[in-house]
């Protein structure tokens, strides 16, 4: 979620990859979460299995709330998930600098026969870099400066995938364990009528990252076409998908990390 060039609260340089002041083991978890961030609402490894998460009955007085229907559409569309891609444009407004910087690409998920959900990112402008995300390891590749940073969650991997409650494939009512969701109306993006939901994370170490996020949910095909994250600083990120396709074939070589040349590889902890 490294999507901005300039040094921000929670950026860094992006071919130095450093957070000083964060402890090592914190370090794998926030440097994920700053690659991730615009990706969250895309994925979920508890979509995997339901079992996990049994659904609570809800009072039949709350059944026919705008909320609840929202989410049970997305109930629906989790259980039908196999794959998904689409473009996407990411804005980060830093308010210290009055200035927006913004990275565009193409993203892809699937979900594989043993239930894990896998990603793929192919920034393609300003810089060109490729982000992979499999088996609890991220893996960033910069063929500018030919290198793969490499970080391995480890036993902080359920706090990773706590973030990856959101989006394509996950189930709407698995929000409610790490949100206090509300309904916000209804909002036309990109001429799709959607459902705007606002999100206040419940756990203190996310408040700390993000205190609001808003998404925009086209809750008959369990997409969200766009997602705003609001820092504690004062800064935003703006996420915004176009193009999504549901469910179509992925090519294998998609979740592989293509290097070309001499390449150095950095493992992070």
């Amino acid at each position: 979620m490294l999507f901005a060039s300039r040094q921000g609260r929670h950026f860094r340089t992006p071919n130095s990859f450093q957070d000083t002041g964060t402890s090592p083991r914190r370090n794998s978890v926030r440097v994920a979460v700053i690659w991730l961030a615009p990706l969250l609402f895309f994925c979920t490894s508890f979509a995997k299995n339901r079992a996990a998460f049994p659904q609570t009955k809800t009072p039949s007085s709350q059944t026919a709330s705008p909320l609840n229907t929202v989410l049970n559409q997305m109930d629906a569309a989790a259980a039908q998930f196999r794959s998904a891609e689409a473009d996407f444009t990411w804005d980060q407004y830093q308010r210290v600098v009055n200035e927006t910087d913004t990275q565009k690409g193409k993203i892809y998920f699937r979900r594989t026969g043993k239930g894990e959900t896998q990603m793929a990112v192919d920034i393609q402008s300003p810089d060109q870099k490729y982000v992979l995300f499999t088996n609890g390891k991220m893996s960033v590749y910069q063929p500018k400066i030919g290198q793969v940073n490499e970080y391995d969650t480890g036993k902080n991997r359920a706090e990773l995938e706590s973030f990856l409650l959101l989006g394509f494939g996950s189930r709407g009512h698995d929000l409610e364990q790490q949100f206090d969701a509300n309904f916000a109306g209804n909002e036309l993006v990109d001429g799709v009528q959607t459902a705007k939901l606002e999100l206040s994370p419940k756990s203190p170490k996310v408040k700390n990252m993000f205190d609001k996020i808003v998404i925009w949910v086209d809750a008959a095909r369990g997409v969200s076409l766009k997602q705003q994250f609001f820092e504690p600083s004062g800064d935003y990120r703006i996420c915004h998908y176009t193009n999504i396709k549901l469910n179509s074939k992925i090519p294998e070589d998609v979740f592989k990390l293509r290097t070309a040349g001499h390449v150095k590889t950095v493992r992070g902890s």
